[in-house]
């Protein structure tokens, strides 16, 4: 079903590039471990099992790893009346509702598709935000879900997961059973240490040029369902602005899953990992607003340009 968020084409070509890049990568990353490890049965048997868990089971995984749980009207009802006023303009399926128990102001929408999606708000971010501010980030959240990006953004992390874990395996068994083990042994774990490294290298990259893009279309679609993009800037401003006093060490259970949020869960110290951030930077989330604004004719409120 068509919901009545504004369809981005641009996202959509950035998506299918990227799922399509991210496709021949996978190809030739079983390939090769194939090669290497001379047992294809394992090889596809565990990756396709891997990539069948992260896509049917994403949503509880991101919910249990943010302490996130499903909450029902009685306990939440102005959330849940938010989300129903939202998705009723949308014209799209409610998503599950849930909550975090975390004072890190944020939300993140994940679900392998718009009837099998969980939009989930932190309490410190509903502690934070006025209605209005409130509304603009569940739109750009229900966005997501309505383009259908989280359910791309969800398949394409996977390679990058299994990577990392081959890497890590590769490492580690390396580091502390390496004398047991003849030459050719190990240089079939370096090879895949390698390999594993580098296919994690370009769909990090990947991935993240289309988190940046795509967190810009969900800022756009949002500002135009509900009609406050000043609202949203508000929101974003606010949120930024609490979670960069967030102390570093707080923050970096909940960094592994900075392409689903809202707004990234970064220190307020300036690095490379400001580089190679999932989301654009708050000045162009705010400038675009602005412009959107703009053309709106809604009055600018502080913290929005243009």
């Amino acid at each position: 079903m068509q919901s009545r968020f504004r369809s981005d084409r641009q996202l959509t070509v950035r998506m299918t590039v990227t799922l399509f890049l991210l496709g021949l990568l996978y190809v030739a990353f079983v390939a090769a471990l194939i090669v290497l490890l001379k047992s294809w049965v394992l090889v596809v048997v565990v990756a396709a099992g891997m990539l069948g868990a992260q896509y049917w089971f994403s949503d509880r995984i991101a919910l249990f790893a943010m302490r996130g749980r499903v909450v029902e009207r009685e306990e939440y009802p102005e959330l849940h009346a938010v989300i129903d006023r939202l998705c009723a303009i949308a014209d799209m399926p409610k998503p599950v509702v849930a909550v975090s128990e975390l004072d890190m102001p944020n939300a993140f929408a994940t679900g392998r598709n718009p009837d099998n999606a969980v939009v989930c708000v932190t309490t410190g971010l509903l502690r934070r935000l006025e209605p209005a501010e409130l509304e603009g980030v569940l739109a750009h959240e229900l966005s997501h879900v309505a383009h259908k990006d989280v359910a791309v953004i969800t398949v394409a992390s996977f390679l990058g997961v299994i990577a990392g874990l081959i890497v890590r395996f590769a490492f580690y068994s390396q580091l502390f059973g390496g004398g047991r083990r003849d030459q050719n042994t190990a240089l079939v774990f370096a090879a895949v240490m390698g390999i594993s490294a580098t296919v994690y290298a370009i769909s990090f990259l990947l991935i993240r040029a289309l988190s940046r893009y795509r967190e810009l279309a969900a800022d756009r679609a949002a500002a135009h369902l509900t009609g406050r993009p000043s609202a949203l800037a508000s929101a974003l401003t606010k949120v930024s602005g609490d979670i960069a006093r967030i102390p570093t060490k707080d923050l970096r259970t909940a960094q592994a899953f900075n392409a689903f949020y809202f707004t990234p869960a970064l220190g307020s110290e300036p690095g490379v990992a400001n580089l190679f951030s999932t989301h654009p930077s708050l000045e162009q989330r705010l400038d675009q607003l602005g412009r959107i604004s703009a053309e709106l004719g809604e009055a600018a409120t502080p913290g929005t340009k243009g």
